[in-house]
């Protein structure tokens, strides 16, 4: 399974990076499928640099934040105004329950039909699995200011060259204070994709929002994660902080997200 960091920005573009935007891709019964985990501002332009539109095999939205789902509208005008047809199947979006309404009314668009000739809108049921291709998703219900707000777990299952069986695991965190859900989103994760949007000190005084790299390192420790991406930094966090916070609670491989680069487990 290979992931790519499409866009890693919090909370709205940098100059660096798009928001939110993960793609997660693995060759399975003769052919690549390709998912991704949020579609947050800016990322949609980035993520062509990657795969073709029409490549999409589902997209996946831990919560309703503009800087995680909003390029879902410019999707909707690639597909929708294609001058040559689109001639694909429906785009699956599995996102909260207000999804389908959320993005129709971004984009001024009456409710029915909205989005739905385009996407075919599914809505998460916490700690319910979901299997696209290869991929199998559980969404963990997250501490973050929003009605839904989910942490993704992907699982994929494959033997390897000596016939072994394995589960490789990625969890990414959405948006999320440290929680329980959290924990058992993360645990045993080949490589957690975690967010820091807050530093240690500087936003003590809010709770219920985001983590700082010391609270995603202890969350990371607490789940046995393998490996500690930290992600979701604002352009005016400093990642080595970041990094230096997370060490404190975390003794294994650590690293920051950067747009462009990939990972395989």
């Amino acid at each position: 399974m290979k992931l790519t960091i499409v866009g890693c920005s919090g909370s709205f573009p940098g100059p660096q990076s798009p928001a939110s935007c993960y793609l997660l891709s693995m060759q399975w019964q003769g052919r690549t499928w390709r998912i991704l985990l949020d579609l947050g501002n800016g990322s949609l332009g980035a993520l062509q640099r990657h795969m073709d539109l029409r490549e999409i095999d589902a997209v996946f939205l831990s919560h309703l934040h503009p800087d995680h789902c909003m390029d879902l509208c410019g999707l909707h005008v690639a597909v929708h105004w294609d001058p040559a047809g689109w001639g694909l199947p429906r785009i699956p979006v599995w996102g909260p329950a207000a999804t389908a309404d959320r993005m129709a009314s971004a984009y001024g668009l009456e409710l029915d039909p909205g989005m739905h000739d385009d996407f075919d809108f599914r809505s998460w049921t916490d700690r319910d699995p979901v299997t696209v291709g290869p991929f199998t998703i559980t969404p963990y219900q997250v501490l973050h200011p929003i009605e839904e707000a989910y942490a993704l777990r992907v699982e994929v299952s494959e033997t390897d060259a000596e016939g072994v069986d394995r589960t490789r695991v990625i969890t990414y965190s959405g948006d999320t204070d440290a929680c329980d859900g959290l924990v058992d989103a993360a645990r045993d994760a080949d490589i957690f994709l975690c967010e820091a949007a807050f530093h240690e000190g500087r936003d003590d005084g809010i709770a219920g929002v985001h983590l700082t790299g010391k609270r995603a390192g202890d969350v990371a420790t607490r789940a046995s994660a393998k490996r500690l991406l930290l992600t979701h930094l604002p352009v005016w966090n400093d990642a080595n902080v970041a990094v230096s916070e997370a060490r404190e609670s975390y003794e294994g491989h650590l690293a920051v997200a950067v747009a462009g680069v990939s990972y395989t487990v």
